[in-house]
């Protein structure tokens, strides 16, 4: 099996990828609050998580991969004060909650599944866990890191912290976060403004209530996380993954949680994706500057100046590595499209190619190897992808100088494409609309009243035909005894 090494953010170093129990590992990440449509933000870590799911798999591990979907709990700002996010989405639209959640939640599906973004092996509510949600809460006041106020049960972050580090993963020192929040003291029934909700007594107008031993009530947002991944992943598990700006508070305070309940940490690799930014600001609902996916793919925002293909905005977040920050743009979309476009008309060609003599200076496994190593270094998608594009140099220069290739070096291409193109990094190859056949036609036709038209000494009509092909991406190419045509956007030296 394949060394993987991935980015620790808990430790802030790559290291050695081995499962706590070998050949299974458990994966949780956190899904998405189901009261709005998905925007681009959310197709990120859907991908880089979807890649990595795909690539632990690929490399003979099982895999038992846990998203969840947050229906409750999420607050205003990422509070312990406000509206539940999915009961102000239901009072605007006159629904009940649980239809705002489901309506979302199918959305979320429906574009997913356009990404090609794999189901998770189990995809648990929060609202289906309340039950073991108050056991977790439960478990942590009986060692002695919690307390009741007023009908709300908080964790307390001070007496944790004199047991167990609190800030590792986020980089914060609990001393200066005292310090910083000494001037909200006695805002709140609260003890210590650092303290986080677990359970909150539900105001006589919340909508989404149940029983509990201290209030009629609901959950606190980071505990679903905790309870949900311990249920089906165990105390201790392999990598929890997320967006970097989950790190803190949500990540932090489930180590706490966690910590407090069963004494030890309880993930062994924490990865987090950077984020999509539109002019260096972070894309999010809360600043009103997302792009939803349905927009991205019909076109329909001001920022677009034409639709963008699921495939392609799929390539868009893996030319970047996961960790690195990617900057949104029609123009970034733009190269994205025509990159992807020359990419897929390659790979689709290999059934193309005319077998015969052997292509030289075609080391196709070399290219596979090169790929291998790239993925194991942290997934590094960018570069796995350059590596194909070289694949894609050496389709392309036989495809159109004619040049054969070797049965086995067409089987070996093929086997690029399923393992990495499609397996691996999850594109679908999209179909040429054009018959090639009626097509070549046409194109034969053209070249031919272009022949006449010069032989009559009519070269302005004739250049007219060259220079409009030549707009629509078509390049013709006048040799001594006949003209030729190809794809402008196939270069075969490339």
């Amino acid at each position: 099996m394949k060394t993987l090494y991935l980015y620790n953010s808990l430790t802030r170093k790559k290291e050695e990828f081995k499962p706590l129990h070998p050949p299974r590992v458990g994966m949780y990440v956190c899904g998405p609050t189901v009261y709005g449509d998905p925007h681009l933000g959310h197709a990120r870590p859907a991908i880089v998580f979807d890649v990595l799911y795909r690539y632990l798999r690929h490399l003979g591990y099982q895999v038992r991969y846990v998203r969840n979907i947050t229906d409750v709990g999420h607050l205003e700002n990422d509070a312990d004060e406000g509206e539940d996010k999915i009961q102000k989405k239901a009072r605007l639209e006159q629904l009940e909650p649980m239809e705002v959640a489901e309506y979302y939640t199918h959305r979320y599906h429906k574009y997913m599944d356009l990404l090609n973004v794999l189901r998770p092996s189990i995809e648990p509510h929060a609202t289906g866990h309340i039950l073991e949600q108050i056991e977790f809460i439960e478990k942590i006041m009986e060692a002695g890191y919690a307390y009741e106020s007023n009908g709300s049960v908080y964790f307390d972050v001070r007496k944790y912290s004199q047991d167990y580090p609190y800030g590792q993963l986020s980089g914060r020192d609990i001393n200066e976060l005292i310090a910083q929040s000494r001037e909200l003291e006695g805002t709140s029934e609260k003890r210590d403004p650092l303290d986080f909700a677990l359970w909150k007594k539900a105001s006589p107008t919340h909508l989404m209530r149940w029983r509990s031993p201290w209030s009629v009530g609901f959950p606190g947002w980071h505990l679903e996380c905790s309870t949900m991944s311990t249920k089906y992943l165990g105390t201790t598990f392999d990598i929890h993954g997320g967006g970097m700006d989950l790190q803190f508070p949500h990540h932090e305070c489930e180590i706490a949680q966690s910590t407090a309940a069963y004494k030890s940490p309880p993930v062994r690799y924490w990865v987090h994706n950077n984020l999509i930014t539109i002019n260096g600001q972070k894309m999010s609902k809360s600043l009103n500057n997302f792009i939803t996916l349905e927009e991205l793919f019909e076109g329909k925002h001001p920022l677009l100046s034409r639709p963008y293909s699921p495939m392609v905005v799929r390539f868009f977040i893996l030319q970047a590595h996961y960790r690195g920050t990617l900057d949104f743009s029609d123009e970034t979309l733009k190269a994205a499209d025509k990159a992807f476009e020359r990419f897929s008309k390659a790979f689709k060609s290999i059934e193309k190619l005319s077998t015969g003599a052997e292509l030289s200076n075609a080391n196709i496994s070399e290219i596979a190897d090169k790929c291998y190593e790239a993925l194991s270094d942290d997934l590094n998608t960018p570069v796995a992808i350059s590596h194909l594009f070289e694949a894609v140099r050496l389709i392309n220069h036989a495809f159109h100088h004619r040049l054969t290739v070797s049965e086995k070096q067409k089987q070996a291409l093929l086997e690029l494409r399923k393992t990495f193109v499609e397996d691996i990094l999850g594109f679908i190859l999209p179909e040429d609309n054009r018959t090639e056949v009626e097509f070549e036609k046409v194109i034969s036709i053209l070249i031919d009243v272009r022949k006449q038209l010069r032989a009559s000494k009519q070269f302005q009509l004739a250049d007219y035909i060259r220079d409009q092909l030549q707009k629509n991406g078509i390049m013709l190419k006048d040799m001594k005894d006949e003209t030729t045509w190809e794809w402008m956007n196939v270069n075969p030296d490339e």
